[in-house]
């Protein structure tokens, strides 16, 4: 006898082993054919990185892998030791900073499917990632997965990565959902934010991948939410996420995000993925019926504690996410860190690189781009130029196939006669939860070297910022200051007394302090670019390649200045316990424009080695009533002498309303490629949805009369045109 009370008749074939018959078909002959135990089996891992399916009706388990930006390595079946294997290398993508920066949505597109494909080679059958919380606080450790601080923006670029994984047959899994925002007490910290808030900005992104995406998967966050750990959290699941935008996927834990059965059971969780035998605190082989998920959900659903139709819509949902993948028989073996898959990390890498400051300074000429035989004797500083950046981070750290370093590639480009390198400082080995720490006498060696070299040089390019160790660009814990780590502030200051003629290249995920920003010429923001990063980077500079990059947060001028921190601690981190999102909606840009706050570099900006002039916007119609669409015109041309790829950005603004609206908000952008002295038109439409904020005294989405602006720039603060309409609803 079946758990549903249905008998299963002998030698009946089974539907749910027919791909052809439609999905929801198989799921329920599957489930028809399933004990109460066998169900409630589906919903509880039997290994680091699996989950087992129903042995005796032949559905397979699942495979996971960490993501987002490359398929981790393999770990052991019950330790987090790695397993050794020889042959499971990947590809290293850049973070998804470094995607978001490239404002494309092609590649973002390029990017999932390339992915997608290495992690079916890998037969993994679920890839955890993409990431998009927004970007709260620039001491985020785990900024650096995500995609920036703008709702619109990261949702338009999560939604092609998740289609270009799932046409592999592979989950995507859209993360950490919702609220993590901080990595320091992400375990228990109680997030309070306003309604508003939550579905204005901390929502979008995770609505247009469940509802545009179509993401297969959704992993719960370690954090509160009012009160209830968010991955069984009843306004989270079951209100919002399956409720309100009807989600049929499976909700899963991050590793020890679990904390009660019963919340477990009722409040929309589907697969528990943790880490010992609880979820937290202790391990054994055996353990992991111990999970709560494990016997004490069985338990409960014997004693009429959990009803069946709680049973069977978890049960459905891992049967489901099973058919999509592990049972998607749609010919596709995958492929593995080969030429199509390197060349995407490249072209991502060369887009999603900003650069911050190019002055004209010497004789008329800025420094970059560097072109071959400028200058003879090149000074290469700093320990991100030969460090591989793959290397810590906590669950992102990834074994890549090959890794070209910034230093080798210049070395290549310039000639190895020309480039010299001298470290400058020392970070350490990459540790998940501790740092090393070096004597004062070791430091002081380097820096003297350094500046030492650097008055010998004709030009000298520092590479250093953050990288992925403990309490820098990492899981686990935030950084615990807006300066640049090991002494590099004292390093650059340096060199500048040493040298003028300094480029200033800073690989992390994070806005940083920059004292010396006035002094230095040049300076670029790079990312952590993955396996083809050094190649990407060192073309850039010796503008092989115009970068093309804009960012995707504010950088604040000082730490005071951003919104998360302006309230004092109780806003960041909060006082251990709880905390008050008391900025509201006034995240990043939206918080400096209407409080009139200067960033040190605004959301949006990135130079070129080219320039672009903007014609006068044109909008259709001054007037517009609901069910209409405008279309709003703009030229742009290259005026430079060089091939240039420019993104025009269309924000909206409403000029009186009831409620508190940020002076404008992103609503649309386009990146054009134009040659020198071509120009082309940009077509932007914009509609009601456009025009909307959400009304938590109505708890719905409502767009009020009156005049609104539309303004076309470059970045938040570079408007190079505005247009006003009337709107009647």
């Amino acid at each position: 006898m079946s758990g549903s009370g249905k008998k299963v008749v002998v030698g009946e074939t089974p539907v749910y082993l027919d791909t052809r018959k439609p999905l929801e078909l198989r799921v329920k002959d599957a489930l028809n054919r399933m004990t109460v135990e066998e169900k409630t089996r589906l919903s509880y891992a039997d290994g680091r990185f699996s989950t087992p399916g129903c042995a005796r009706l032949g559905i397979p388990g699942l495979m996971y892998s960490d993501g987002p930006h490359g398929v981790r390595a393999e770990i052991c079946w019950n330790s987090w030791d790695y397993a050794g294997w020889t042959n499971d290398s990947c590809t290293a993508f850049p973070a998804l900073t470094c995607l978001a920066s490239t404002w494309n949505p092609s590649l973002s597109k390029a990017y999932g499917t390339a992915i997608g494909e290495e992690a079916r080679y890998r037969h993994k059958n679920v890839l955890l990632g993409p990431g998009v919380n927004i970007y709260r606080t620039p001491l985020n450790g785990r900024n650096f997965e995500y995609m920036g601080e703008d709702p619109f923006l990261a949702a338009r670029m999560c939604v092609p990565y998740i289609q270009g994984v799932q046409e592999n047959g592979v989950a995507a899994c859209v993360k950490h959902y919702a609220l993590n925002n901080q990595e320091h007490w992400r375990n228990h910290i109680d997030v309070q934010v306003s309604d508003r808030a939550l579905y204005e900005i901390y929502l979008p992104a995770f609505k247009a991948a469940i509802e545009e995406g179509k993401s297969w998967t959704i992993m719960g966050a370690y954090n509160k939410v009012r009160g209830t750990h968010a991955a069984h959290n009843k306004l989270l699941n079951n209100d919002i996420l399956k409720g309100e935008w009807g989600f049929d996927g499976c909700v899963v834990t991050d590793w020890g995000a679990a904390h009660d059965t019963y919340e477990a059971a009722m409040y929309g969780l589907d697969l528990e993925l943790g880490t010992f035998t609880n979820g937290l605190t202790s391990n054994s082989s055996l353990g992991y019926d111990s999970y709560y998920l494990g016997n004490a959900y069985l338990q409960m659903v014997k004693e009429g504690k959990v009803p069946m139709e709680v049973v069977n819509d978890k049960a459905a949902r891992v049967l489901r996410l099973i058919f999509r993948t592990a049972m998607n028989d749609n010919g596709k073996l995958g492929a593995m860190s080969n030429d199509s898959h390197y060349e995407t990390a490249y072209q991502i890498a060369t887009e999603g690189i900003v650069l911050l400051k190019n002055e004209a300074t010497f004789k008329g000429e800025s420094l970059l781009p560097l072109s071959q035989g400028k200058y003879k004797r090149v000074l290469v500083v700093g320990d991100n130029a030969i460090r591989n950046l793959m290397q810590g981070g906590g669950s992102s750290e990834l074994k890549p196939k090959m890794v070209i370093t910034p230093l080798e590639a210049l070395t290549e480009k310039l000639g190895k006669e020309c480039v010299k390198f001298t470290q400058g400082y020392v970070a350490g080995r990459p540790m998940f939860d501790r740092a090393d720490t070096f004597s004062q006498s070791v430091i002081d060696s380097l820096y003297t070297a350094a500046v030492n070299e650097a008055q010998k040089a004709d030009l000298v390019i520092f590479m250093g910022g953050l990288n992925k160790n403990f309490q820098q660009d990492c899981e686990g814990d935030d950084r615990k200051t807006f300066q640049l780590p090991f002494e590099q502030d004292r390093l650059i200051k340096g060199l500048l007394k040493a040298n003028k003629k300094v480029v200033v290249v800073l690989t992390r995920g994070n806005a940083v302090d920059m004292p010396w920003l006035k002094e230095v010429p040049s300076v670029i923001q790079s990312w952590y670019l993955g396996s083809i990063g050094g190649k990407a980077l060192a073309d850039v500079i010796t503008g092989e390649v115009t970068p093309s990059g804009k960012l995707p947060f504010s950088y604040p001028a000082k730490l005071e200045d951003c919104p998360a921190h302006y309230y004092g601690e109780i806003s960041y981190p909060g006082d251990g316990i709880r905390q008050e999102y008391k900025e509201d909606i006034l995240v990043g840009y939206r918080w400096y424009d209407t409080k009139k706050i200067k960033p040190l570099f605004p959301f949006g900006y990135g130079l070129s080695y080219t320039q672009f002039e903007y014609g006068k916007p044109v909008v259709s119609s001054s007037q517009m009533q609901s069910g209409d669409v405008l279309e709003i015109k703009c030229t742009v041309r290259n005026v430079g002498k060089v091939a240039g790829k420019e993104v025009v950005q269309l924000y909206i603004g409403d000029e009186k309303c009831s409620v508190l609206r940020p002076l404008k908000e992103l609503k649309d952008f386009y990146k054009v490629t134009l040659q020198p002295g071509e120009e082309k038109e940009v077509l932007f439409t914009i509609d009601e949805e456009d025009l909307k904020f959400f009304d938590d005294t109505q708890h719905k989405w409502v767009a009020e009369s009156g005049k609104f602006k539309i303004y076309i720039g470059s970045s938040s603060k570079d408007i190079k045109g505005v247009v006003e309409f009337d709107y009647k609803n």
